[in-house]
């Protein structure tokens, strides 16, 4: 541990330090907050004190509350959506570049489709047809970022299939599954770990900006980017009460960037 500490950068320490704490005030939300989530515990946009802290919201509620019942909301559903997109894109990226032919040209041309449409504006279209759900807003935004990481994970796999090993693992017999797993995987896996990372940034802040606008996280659930929506009108009056969820945004950000950053320089091989 020691060591560790020793050899990692102090931005990686830092980063490491802000997506430890924000997951603790996820996991442990109901212990942490002085009032429950919905809870109504006063007048609107009630001042700074030593009962409430960081006031309340246009409801009466403690905006301390919500904001710790916010990470696990919108951290947690962040987290959720980038690791079905990654599961989904991963592995038909993989098994594209292992395949090639038909199969090859036929995923990346349904890639390149959705691609071409911008993903704020591709979001809000389907949840317009859905309708605005939790579930449905995971699913939308899963299906939105398959293909930047499909993408990823077929150029990284196309520098590997026609390695000497994954050449004689097919003149053993190996089946594809066996060839994804046990050959190509492990030989991309730092480059899909960091791309998780960049991914997961921008699937949070998606997510925070869809409910900005109303077609995200559904109120009374918590939310940080619906937290800044609902208290802006306090800005005009000089409280910076909704800059806190914002600032808890680009705080996460920022840390899981840093982070981010170190992996790819540790998967570089670089000294320096």
């Amino acid at each position: 541990m020691l060591r560790f500490f020793k050899t990692t950068p102090p931005t990686a320490l830092l980063g490491l330090f802000i997506i430890l704490s924000v997951a603790i005030m996820g996991v442990f939300a109901p212990f942490l907050a002085p009032y429950g989530e919905t809870e109504v515990v006063g007048a609107a946009y009630m001042p700074w004190d030593s009962v409430h802290l960081l006031g309340t919201d246009n409801l009466g509620r403690d905006m301390l509350s919500r904001v710790i019942y916010g990470a696990r909301n919108t951290v947690g559903l962040a987290l959720l959506t980038t690791a079905i997109a990654f599961t989904v894109g991963a592995t038909l990226g993989i098994y594209a570049a292992l395949k090639g032919g038909w199969v090859d040209q036929v995923v990346s041309r349904a890639v390149d489709v959705l691609m071409a449409v911008p993903p704020l504006i591709l979001a809000l279209m389907l949840l317009a047809i859905v309708g605005p759900s939790i579930p449905n807003m995971v699913l939308v935004i899963a299906v939105i970022y398959v293909a930047p990481v499909f993408r990823l994970a077929r150029a990284s796999s196309m520098n590997i299939v026609v390695l000497d090993f994954v050449q004689a693992a097919r003149l053993r017999g190996e089946g594809n599954l066996w060839l994804i797993s046990r050959e190509i995987l492990p030989n991309i896996t730092s480059t899909l770990v960091a791309e998780f990372g960049l991914r997961f940034c921008f699937v949070f802040l998606f997510i925070a900006a869809l409910s900005f606008l109303g077609l995200g996280i559904q109120p009374p659930t918590a939310d940080w980017g619906s937290m800044v929506k609902e208290n802006a009108t306090l800005i005009t009056f000089g409280d910076i009460t909704p800059l806190i969820p914002a600032a808890a945004i680009a705080v996460l950000t920022i840390g899981i960037n840093f982070v981010v950053d170190w992996m790819l320089h540790k998967a570089s091989g670089l000294k320096d």
